[in-house]
This record gives C-alpha cells, structure tokens and sequence, in this order.
C-alpha cells in the first residue's frame, strides 16, 4: 500500500521552515500532498496559484510522483482524507505548538480514527520562521533572505 502524507499550511509565503518540514515528511511516506488551505473572505500576499507556482520552483529536486499540491477549504482531517492519506504531518517548532497541535490531533484523531498525526520537529536553524513574521517583515522592507527559498524571496520583493 501507498503510503500518503498530508502536509496542510496556508504557505503564504513558503518559508525555509516549510520546507525543512517538507523534506522530512518525504522520509517518511511515498507521496506527500501538500495541501494550502483556502479560507473564503481571507486575502493572502499570494494567490493559490502563486503559491503553487512557487512551492514547485521551491522543490524542483523532488520527484513530481512524489510530491501533489491541491487546495482544501474544508477540515483538514476530511482534505486528508478526500487525498487518500494515511498520515497528517505537522511540524513544531516548540512547546507551544505542541500544546496546539496535540488538541487538534485528538480533534481529528476522534473524527477520523483512520487519518494519523506525525509531529516533525523543526531544525534547529528554521524553529523561529513563522509565515506570519516573514510577511511582516517583508511589508515593513526588512530583510527576509534568511528565512525563504530564493524564488520567494524574489516574488516577496515584487509584491512590497
């Protein structure tokens, strides 16, 4: 049997830290299928299709068998699912993400007994990048290099 993880995010933008998180689900599963969450009524920085457009600029060593991008705008365990996932990955990058994330995975855990939540920790290097803080940083004219693959990097500079 295929074994399929779900990767759930808003990635606007990709960060380093996606990506780091990304690279460590691929160890674990066959396929993984990213899934960028849309929430009606919430404008991002980037489009659905700008994100996707750049998470495959992002991950162009990765094996296109192997790595699907879709969009959901339903509950993330019911994306996983609908994908034919074994696996839900999550990647913490501290304590207070694990507090979180282990209610939301006894949330899915009772919806979906099927789906299973795998917390992936976050290198030493990426645990402080939040997609939140990139786009802050970005909007104020900071420099966000360290933090996004280069391709982001760019786009970021063309949208502020």
């Amino acid at each position: 049997m295929k074994r399929i993880a779900y990767y759930p995010g808003s990635f606007d933008p990709l960060t380093n830290g996606h990506i780091d998180v990304l690279h460590k689900a691929m160890a674990l599963a066959d396929e993984v299928v990213i899934g960028i969450g849309i929430q009606p009524g919430k404008t991002g920085v980037f489009s659905f299709e700008e994100r996707v457009s750049l998470i495959k600029a992002c991950t162009t060593e990765i094996d296109d068998a192997r790595l699907r991008i879709e969009s959901f705008d339903c509950l993330v365990v019911e994306a996983a699912k609908n994908a034919g996932a074994q696996v839900l990955v999550r990647g913490l990058r501290d304590g207070t993400d694990l507090d979180y994330e282990m209610q939301m995975a006894g949330m899915n855990q009772a919806m979906d007994g099927d789906i299973t939540t795998v917390f992936v920790p976050a290198s030493p290097l990426v645990r402080p990048i939040t997609a939140t803080l990139v786009r802050q940083i970005a909007k104020m004219g900071g420099d966000v290099s360290p933090f996004v693959p280069t391709p982001v990097l760019v786009e970021l500079k063309n949208k502020f």
